[in-house]
């Protein structure tokens, strides 16, 4: 027992890091390896000359096509840090560069915190004038304060011996590692949401800023970055669309895709939470999503290979593909018990009619008992499409309401 829950984290712990890290992870090797490997400078040449262009068109189509102000102000600071900076240091205006390293990431993980309110709205033009303000704050210290700029982007926060290995001023480096700390949280807790994007941005831009010249090599890593931010707005967008926002779990139209996709061999089960509408009516709507969320939880567990969708309302589906209806059967009873056995507390507070003395108000705990009944079917006989399974599935779920409830009914019952 204890090996099969080893084996199940393990997978979890495997997918989790996949989710995070697809496609964007191979796409920043890649770019690494493109900028620094020799042999790879032919490529790398050929590649500079349309990479750009693509990746901030695409960024700039999904900003306005969307309605992403976020990914717009991004790809704004990214294009005057890509365009500006190294250019700048290499015509010995070392200040510019040393302020954008540090403007960068600060930038991108305001733009991360901040709610999307749009790009021409009272909101977005006060983000406008934001880059435009640190732009010619920028400029103009760089042409009359160049000293007193330096002073401040290069602050010795760091020993020196960290300074040159990195290649970045110190403040630079700390924004950096606070911005890559806070967004690799947000990334963790919420991995379709605004701080993915950022995050691997952020990478791409510190290859961008640590090679320290301009080049195509630069132009490239920057460009990595503007498609980084356009996949997560991708990814996020898809997770709209295929997932349940409540459970988590892929919901309806994910469901009827993947029953195009199957074979000759599959099993389909339909779920219902018992007395779901009665437990809602007593206890509120709040608690009926926990309620909800629990089970989700419990059935994405499910073994042999199967796959839980959020049907609709308190409905749920498993799909198992190349397994028969008598393989599926022994997983579903084990998710079955396992909803069971889940103790739910319900917490209910109670208030006095009158209003009392300044006392703490008390807290009542339910212990309720969940359960789900479950209806298998798989094709065969009259059942030989992917729909007419389904539906065979959702008779043998009533058959287990009317035996009882808190059971699996299979195709042959």
């Amino acid at each position: 027992m204890t090996g099969l829950s080893t084996q199940s984290t393990g997978q979890s712990a495997a997918k989790i890091g996949a989710r995070l890290a697809l496609p964007e992870a191979p796409l920043l090797l890649a770019t690494i390896l493109l900028v620094h490997l020799p042999s790879l400078r032919g490529v790398l040449d050929s590649f500079g000359r349309f990479y750009p262009i693509a990746a901030f068109a695409l960024g700039l189509f999904l900003a306005l096509r969307y309605q992403r102000g976020r990914l717009l102000f991004s790809l704004a600071v990214l294009a005057l840090a890509a365009w500006g900076p190294l250019a700048a240091r290499l015509a010995g205006r070392q200040m510019i560069f040393d302020a954008a390293a540090l403007l960068v990431p600060v930038n991108l993980l305001v733009f991360s915190l901040l709610p999307d309110r749009g790009v021409l709205t009272p909101s977005g033009w006060r983000r406008w004038g934001g880059i435009l303000a640190q732009t010619l704050v920028v400029a103009i210290l760089a042409r009359t304060g160049p000293l007193s700029g330096d002073a401040f982007f290069r602050a010795s926060l760091l020993a020196p011996g960290i300074v040159q290995l990195v290649g970045l001023p110190a403040p630079a480096i700390l924004a950096f590692v606070l911005a890559f700390a806070m967004l690799s949280v947000l990334t963790i807790r919420e991995p379709e949401g605004p701080g993915r994007g950022a995050l691997w941005g952020l990478v791409a831009c510190g290859i961008a800023l640590t090679i320290g010249k301009p080049g195509v090599g630069a132009t490239v890593a920057f460009s990595t970055a503007a498609v980084a931010l356009s996949v997560a707005i991708m990814e996020t967008s898809y997770h709209q669309v295929y997932h349940d926002a409540l459970t988590g779990l892929p919901g309806r139209r994910a469901l009827d895709e993947e029953l195009l996709r199957l074979g000759d061999q599959y099993v389909v089960a339909m779920v219902d939470v018992d007395h779901f509408k009665t437990f809602n009516d007593t206890f509120g709507h709040d608690v009926g999503d926990e309620v909800l969320k629990m089970v989700a939880a419990r059935l994405a567990t499910v073994a042999r290979g199967g796959k839980a969708f959020r049907y609709g309302g308190e409905e749920f589906s498993i799909l198992f593909s190349g397994v028969t209806a008598a393989e599926a059967l022994p997983a579903l009873e084990a998710v079955r018990e396992a909803v069971a056995d889940t103790k739910f507390t319900v917490r209910k507070r109670l208030r006095p009619r009158r209003k009392p003395s300044p006392l703490p108000v008390r807290e009542r705990s339910r212990h309720s008992v969940i359960t789900v009944s479950i209806g298998v079917a798989e094709p065969g006989g009259r059942n030989k499409t992917p729909d007419q399974v389904l539906q065979a599935a959702d008779r043998a779920l009533y058959q287990a309401k009317e035996q009882g409830r808190n059971r699996v009914v299979g195709p042959s019952a």
